[in-house]
């Protein structure tokens, strides 16, 4: 776990180096990227695109209708094929199954930009933000606060490799992934941290560094939306309680937010708020990785 710790210190590092210098770089220049789509998506896309544009390589777009893997060919095959063609790979899917799937028969990078299970990219953006705003990662507390969804498992992993106190407060039907958060949890122990989910987000929230939420309703959950908005509820964030963090607390959301649902108006455009500097951080973070992956 120590070189995960140093590669994603290592990323974060390329990421500043490359926010502050982003229009100078040619490192992938002539090199292809897929990028498969089975969600919708405005940030992941257009960062990624962008950010290969600026390292001077191309990006060929494919939506669950424009391959062949939506009309029945293999997720296997799909791999093998592109694997001839492109020098790298991102796969937004439904399914974390297929994300391993194309994986383990691609011959190129594969870059997860979010199943069902994790969301690995956007943490690194939000380890990259809180950095920028704290200049440090190590001793701080986060709290995270709603459902217990793929962003939740990633940021429970990264925060403790980091040697942040991660917590999260959920609904009990709504909770993390058990497995992740025990993988982090022992993480977190050998560095003397501790990572943990409660149902309480006053508890969360109480001396946080940062407080983080996303939308309650995840898409292909449309039909959960209304009885999953009632439970979710009393964990909104509202001004009542950013009042519990730290005065220099930071707030996040990895957006797209629900005003007045997840969090209020307030909040979201209130002076703790940090969502766009943690948008724009998508793309410096996610040209680090194209580096270390595809240069």
């Amino acid at each position: 776990m120590l070189d995960v710790r140093d590669d994603i210190f290592d990323l974060l590092s390329l990421a500043e180096e490359l926010k502050r210098n982003k229009k100078n770089g040619r490192q992938l220049q002539g090199q292809t990227l897929a990028m498969i789509f089975e969600k919708s998506s405005t940030r992941t896309r257009v960062s990624f695109e962008t950010g290969m544009f600026q390292l001077g390589g191309n990006t060929i777009y494919l939506s669950q209708h424009d391959s062949q893997l939506g009309r029945g060919e293999t997720v296997a095959d799909t791999a093998r094929v592109l694997s001839r063609y492109v020098d790298g790979m991102i796969y937004r899917a439904f399914d974390h199954k297929n994300m391993v799937e194309l994986a383990k028969h691609s011959t190129v990078p594969v870059i997860n930009a979010l199943d069902n299970l994790e969301h690995p990219c956007q943490v690194m953006a939000d380890l990259l933000t809180i950095k920028e705003k704290k200049g440090r990662l190590e001793g701080l507390k986060l709290a995270y606060v709603g459902d217990g969804n793929n962003v939740c498992n990633s940021l429970a992993l990264g925060a403790a490799l980091m040697g942040m106190d991660f917590v999260a407060a959920t609904p009990k039907e709504y909770a993390p992934n058990a497995s992740i958060m025990d993988k982090a949890a022992s993480i977190a122990r050998t560095k003397g941290h501790t990572c943990e989910c409660i149902t309480d987000p006053q508890i969360a929230a109480k001396d946080a560094d940062v407080i983080y939420t996303d939308t309650w309703v995840s898409m292909g959950q449309e039909r959960e939306a209304h009885r999953k908005e009632q439970v979710m509820r009393p964990y909104q964030i509202n001004d009542s309680l950013m009042s519990l963090a730290r005065k220099d607390s930071l707030f996040m959301h990895c957006l797209p937010a629900h005003r007045g649902h997840e969090v209020t108006e307030e909040v979201i455009e209130g002076k703790h708020s940090v969502v766009f500097d943690q948008a724009e951080n998508r793309l410096h973070a996610q040209k680090a990785i194209l580096i270390k992956l595809m240069g």
